[in-house]
């Protein structure tokens, strides 16, 4: 009996645990998609109106002590996280990750807002809490940009052959998109402006809008629309943002769209590394 009353002791301890746990990783994950939903829509933030930003992807190597003093890059080092750019939040006081999240809009909403990170690691202990944002260096061996342009076509049509919900509004599966090389042209000059002047915005710094860009480069629409990401050095990382993301996902979805010019640019000096643009448009 005294056996059997220290194992039943134990399993209600280890049971407790495994509840305490869960409930700091309920937490921690519940911060995580408060900031994804936050970035997905258009923001106010220090007098500035933020773009649509796709999701941050939770990275167990970005998940550091809630508390204590940290050195970031040795952190990363030790965490074999390739980074090349890192940032922390440090929070005290948040009783949940509602506060948590209450907290980082009043105090940080420029840090969660960078498009350059595309990473997130969270942790949290008692009221104490940790944000991590990263970048990773670019490790994918592109090809041109032609190629990858392709790519995201491909990639594209193959998410339109698919019913999906964006966000809450439901889409049937559509036609593919063709691609059109004047949209690619106007695409790949996006891409290449917002790498090389170090901005992430649909309105360029001359002040055009997509469709400004595309009359422009000589494509006359009755429809446009335009897809931008930075940081994610594939075409996969790139579509899966935009799938998560309701107002890309309803851009790649759009029956209406009939066409489709896409290209990316780099510059080792901006802060996101690479950007991408997919222009859709229907003439």
């Amino acid at each position: 009996m005294h056996v059997l009353s220290s194992v039943l002791r134990f399993t209600a301890l280890s049971l407790g645990l495994v509840v305490a746990a869960t409930a700091i990783a309920s937490e921690d994950t519940q911060l995580a998609d408060s900031i994804n939903v936050y970035r997905s829509q258009v923001q106010r933030c220090a007098g500035q109106a933020s773009p649509e930003l796709p999701p941050l992807t939770s990275d167990p190597r970005l998940i550091l002590a809630a508390t204590g003093a940290v050195d970031l890059q040795q952190a990363m080092a030790r965490a074999s996280y390739p980074m090349a750019h890192v940032q922390a939040i440090t929070l005290n006081g948040p009783r949940d990750a509602q506060s948590a999240m209450q907290a980082i809009q009043e105090s940080f909403c420029q840090v969660v807002l960078n498009p350059q990170f595309i990473d997130v690691g969270i942790s949290h202990e008692g009221r104490d809490w940790r944000i991590v944002l990263a970048r990773p260096l670019l490790a994918a061996r592109l090809g041109s940009t032609a190629e990858e342009g392709q790519k995201l076509l491909q990639a594209l049509n193959a998410a339109r052959t698919q019913p999906r919900q964006c966000g809450g509004q439901p889409f049937a599966a559509t036609t593919p998109l063709a691609w059109n090389a004047t949209l690619a042209s106007a695409a790949e000059a996006n891409s290449r402006a917002m790498a090389n002047k170090n901005y992430f915005d649909h309105q360029d710094q001359d002040g055009h809008t997509p469709g400004d860009r595309a009359e422009l480069a000589g494509y006359t629409y009755q429809q446009i629309g335009e897809n931008i990401a930075a940081g994610q050095d594939t075409v996969r990382k790139v579509v899966d943002g935009w799938l998560a993301s309701p107002g890309h996902c309803a851009n790649l979805m759009n029956p209406q769209f009939r066409e489709l010019g896409a290209a990316y640019a780099t510059d080792p000096k901006s802060d996101a590394g690479i950007y991408w643009t997919a222009m859709f448009g229907t003439q």
